[in-house]
């Protein structure tokens, strides 16, 4: 039996990073991509030091032809039984109607419409083989408010109306479609928000972070590496009853 493939957008830091090496040390090889594939360079030595494989493929989720190039790639390295729609950005940090149009669709157009190409591209193979699993990332954001983040949030929830409606679609192929939810995510991500948060707000960065470890019952933000929990078993069909779900990992911020 061939070695499993596994593909992760956004692969370059943080979840996709953690996510791209925990699918690697669990026998899968990765197609990690990243806009520039010169940053995966530390994902792919992480994934080797696991034991794993990690293959990098330049790939813009907002470019159709981009995803098309990557999913062939992908393809070629066997055939793909999972797909992690990772890729994103946190997009602006400001009131609406103060917001550009621009910054609204750049927003809308990664961390939306990019999930969209991605799964698009990998469907009709799988629909071919009958089987394997779509992993979206998309946000507690998505259901809950976070202020002068609304395209950001706009994009996240229709990340979970989409997955939710696509596994209805593709269930009778036998391939399962599912939404992680993080919470914050201890990082220079999460540092530069925790920042803009503070800004918009006119409060000090200590007084933004804090809040956002006091709306959890543990007490702290969410580590990269534990947003990967759901993929391997997920990716592996470990959970073959699992579809159309959004899971929360938010150290409790939001349980619903």
């Amino acid at each position: 039996m061939s070695t499993p493939v596994a593909v992760v957008t956004g692969a370059n830091r943080g979840i996709g990073r953690a996510i791209t090496v925990a699918l690697a040390a669990g026998g899968f090889t990765v197609a990690a991509s990243a806009r520039d594939p010169a940053s995966l360079a530390a994902t792919l030595a992480e994934a080797g030091d696991a034991g794993g494989t990690a293959v990098p493929f330049a790939c813009d989720v907002r470019d159709e032809a981009s995803v098309a190039a990557m999913a062939a790639g992908a393809e070629a390295l066997g055939p793909v039984r999972a797909v992690v729609a990772n890729a994103g950005v946190a997009g602006p940090t400001q009131p609406l109607h103060e917001m550009t149009l621009e910054d609204w669709r750049d927003t809308i157009a990664t961390d939306l419409d990019g999930v969209f190409l991605t799964f698009r591209a990998f469907i009709p193979a799988m629909i071919e083989r009958r089987g394997g699993s779509l992993i979206a990332i998309s946000s507690m954001t998505g259901k809950r408010p976070l202020r002068g983040r609304t395209p950001y949030a706009a994009a996240k929830m229709g990340v979970i109306g989409l997955v939710r409606t696509l596994a209805t679609e593709l269930g009778p192929y036998h391939i399962r479609v599912n939404t992680v939810c993080p919470g914050p995510v201890a990082g220079p991500r999460m540092d530069e928000v925790v920042r803009r948060q503070a800004a918009i707000r006119g409060i000090t960065e200590e007084q933004a972070r804090a809040e956002l470890t006091a709306a959890s019952p543990l007490g702290r933000m969410v580590e990269a590496g534990e947003v990967t929990a759901a993929e391997p078993s997920e990716a592996r069909n470990a959970q073959a009853a699992v579809t159309g779900e959004d899971l929360n990992v938010t150290a409790g911020v939001v349980m619903y």
